[in-house]
């Protein structure tokens, strides 16, 4: 009897690579476009974890559409590697969904560097890893969709989560610059920038904050975290997010960003629109 996770895939049709498809946006993402019509080639550290996935890809008759692939996006080795085994087996790759991430939080002065650092070796280095893979491929091809699952704290440096903020800041430069690079072949970099929703990433970030039990910044914590938590509790399903990325992957001309959750918009127009002083003010009632 075949494993659960192997798969019939043979070359042809459109296909898309996500990574951190064992949960939440990149789960729901990779049914997306497994629906779409894409053969989605869906990379998680743990192929044990990825029950959930093929259970929803089953549910929607479009398991023969979706493989499981065992990657984790800081081994730069192993993702050359993985990338050029795809490729291979399944003729080309038209759209990236650079989705794997965590979030570590803490106030700067009590996060420790090693946190700092495994923060961008994931949200950064490993999707910079992961795209210089696929380029090429896509570069031949003359055609492509590097799309980036970026964050509105990519715009937002928000109180207490600093290595996160950073981490996506920093996908957003890359993006930018990479946008004005690949163009001229056909490739479309893109930017999604989910404000809050209902995924896992909220509830293992409030495992991951990093504070001292006699910590000055107590109080400040204590009210990121109860917004935090607030925000989390009254997000919208991550479902939408997924939807829109199916869309872009089939868009001729996108965006470069696309600003996507309750208020997100109105945020990023506030942002831009009102004096620093004043937003600091907005923020600091916020958190009261």
């Amino acid at each position: 009897m075949p494993n659960r996770n192997q798969s019939t895939h043979r070359a042809g049709g459109k296909v898309a690579f996500v990574t951190g498809t064992s949960s939440g946006i990149g789960l729901l993402t990779a049914v997306a476009l497994a629906r779409a019509g894409y053969q989605v080639a869906a990379a998680m550290r743990d192929p044990d974890k990825s029950g959930p996935l093929l259970d929803a890809a089953a549910l929607h008759g479009i398991a023969d559409r979706v493989i499981c692939v065992k990657l984790d996006v800081t081994d730069h080795e192993a993702v050359e590697r993985t990338i050029k085994e795809i490729a291979d087996r399944l003729g080309r790759i038209d759209v990236l969904v650079n989705n794997a991430g965590f979030a570590v939080g803490g106030y700067v002065e009590e996060v420790p560097m090693e946190a700092w650092r495994a923060q961008m070796e994931t949200n950064f280095f490993g999707l910079v890893a992961v795209s210089r893979a696929i380029i090429p491929i896509m570069r031949r091809q003359r055609s492509g969709r590097i799309i980036n699952i970026s964050s509105l704290s990519g715009r937002f440096g928000f109180p207490g989560y600093a290595p996160y903020a950073s981490s996506k800041y920093a996908v957003e430069g890359f993006s930018e610059a990479l946008r004005h690079e690949l163009l001229p072949f056909g490739i479309h970099v893109v930017l999604v920038e989910p404000g809050a929703f209902k995924t896992s990433i909220w509830q293992k970030g409030f495992e991951q904050i990093y504070k001292a039990p006699d910590s000055p910044y107590r109080a400040g914590m204590e009210a990121v975290l109860r917004y935090s938590r607030k925000a989390a509790e009254t997000s919208p399903d991550p479902q939408r997010v997924a939807e829109l990325i199916a869309r872009i992957a089939e868009h001729s001309a996108p965006n470069l960003r696309y600003p996507v959750g309750n208020g997100a918009r109105m945020s990023l127009f506030g942002k831009a629109l009102l004096p620093w002083k004043w937003f600091e003010k907005v923020t600091g009632r916020m958190l009261r």
